[in-house]
C-alpha cells in the first residue's frame, strides 16, 4: 500500500463530466443528472483500508446531507487486474450489501479519475451548485491506527458552509490513502 495524498486540484475548477456505469443497477449515471445541485464526488474502492476505516461514517454522512440537497457519487477507478475485489461485480455486491445511499460507479478507462486529478482512495471533491470546486481534501484527520475518532469534521464543515451560503476556507488538508491502482502504462503525468 502506497500512502498517497490528494493532488489538491485548484479551487474554482469546473467539475469534469462523467457518464459511467453503475454496476449495482446496470444503469449509467452522468454528472449532468445533478445539474443545479451541490455535488460531492469521492474516488474510492472496495479494498483500501483507508476507505474501510471511514466507510460507515461516510455512508451516514451521505445519507444526512443528501437529505439536505447534496448529491453524492462514488467512483472506483482502480484496475481490477491489480485488485480483483475492485472490479465491477464486487462493487455491485458491496453496494447492495452496504445499502449504499449513493451511486457507486466504475471508471474502467480511468479517464474520469485523470480528469479530476484523483490520486488516492478516498479522494473527495466538493462542487457548488454551478459545479465549481469549493473543497478538496480529507474527510477528517482519523486514519487506521491513529486512534482519532472518525467524525468527517473537515468535509462536514465544508458541506455545511456550502449549504449555508458561507464562503469556505481555502486552508484545506489533503486526503491521504492508498494510491489509485493505475493500469500499466496509464499512469497520469500529474505526479511529477
Amino acid at each position: 500500500m502506497a500512502l498517497t495524498p490528494s493532488t489538491m486540484l485548484e479551487l474554482g475548477t469546473p467539475a469534469p463530466d462523467f457518464d459511467l456505469p453503475e454496476p449495482a443497477s446496470g444503469g449509467t449515471v452522468s454528472r449532468r443528472q445533478f445539474a443545479g445541485r451541490p455535488l460531492l464526488v469521492v474516488f474510492t474502492c472496495n479494498h483500501c483500508p483507508y476507505v474501510k476505516h471511514i466507510a460507515d461514517a461516510f455512508d451516514d454522512f451521505a445519507r444526512e446531507f443528501q437529505g439536505r440537497g447534496l448529491a453524492v457519487v462514488a467512483i472506483s477507478a482502480n484496475d481490477p487486474a491489480h485488485r480483483a475485489e475492485d472490479g465491477p461485480e464486487f462493487m455491485a455486491a458491496q453496494a447492495r450489501a452496504r445499502g449504499n445511499p449513493y451511486p457507486y460507479l466504475f471508471d474502467a478507462s480511468q479517464a474520469v479519475a485523470k480528469a479530476y486529478r484523483a490520486a488516492c482512495t478516498p479522494d473527495f471533491f466538493l462542487f457548488d451548485a454551478t459545479h465549481r470546486l469549493v473543497y478538496r481534501g480529507q474527510f477528517d484527520d482519523s486514519r487506521p491506527g491513529n486512534s482519532r475518532p472518525v467524525t468527517g469534521s473537515d468535509l462536514r464543515d465544508a458541506v455545511q458552509a456550502l449549504l449555508a451560503g458561507v464562503p469556505l476556507t481555502e486552508e484545506q488538508r489533503p486526503s491521504i490513502g492508498c494510491n489509485i491502482k493505475w493500469q500499466p502504462g496509464n499512469e497520469p503525468d500529474y505526479f511529477g
